[in-house]
């Protein structure tokens, strides 16, 4: 049976959701991946477009608000951004909770380049530590 991980972060449009990504595309046969945050708005464009460049498509995916998850449970529940560790200090359904900061993409300035560079330096440094994370006991 698959182990259930919760990616929660403010807006659910960035971080969250190329975390859900990743590990539904890497650790898909150990691990179920949801995310949501403590607003909904929508997946971010460029998120979509960092991951679709490593081969993993999350255009289906959607920005969700923790509400919906009420009453299941969780093995781990892990927060990637401050808003959302402040925010959300308990969360029911998760046995462990953890908090792994990464930068929030969507406030890189300048060309579109130097911006998808952000994103795609957020998306490889969230590919590593989730990894390590999720495959060690």
């Amino acid at each position: 049976m698959k182990q259930r991980v919760l990616f929660l972060c403010t807006h659910n449009a960035n971080r969250s959701q190329m975390a859900e990504g990743l590990v539904n595309h890497f650790l898909g046969e150990r691990w179920e991946a949801s995310s949501a945050g403590t607003e909904a708005t929508a997946v971010n464009p460029r998120a979509i477009r960092a991951m679709a460049e490593m081969g993993i498509d999350i255009s289906g995916q959607r920005s969700k608000t923790l509400s919906e998850f009420d009453g299941q449970t969780f093995d781990r529940v892990i927060t990637l951004c401050g808003g959302a560790s402040e925010k959300c200090p308990l969360f029911v359904g998760g046995v462990r909770r953890e908090h792994l900061g990464f930068d929030d993409p969507s406030r890189a300035t300048g060309t579109e380049e130097e911006i998808m560079a952000e994103f795609r330096r957020v998306r490889d440094e969230m590919k590593k530590a989730l990894l390590e994370l999720l495959t060690t006991p």
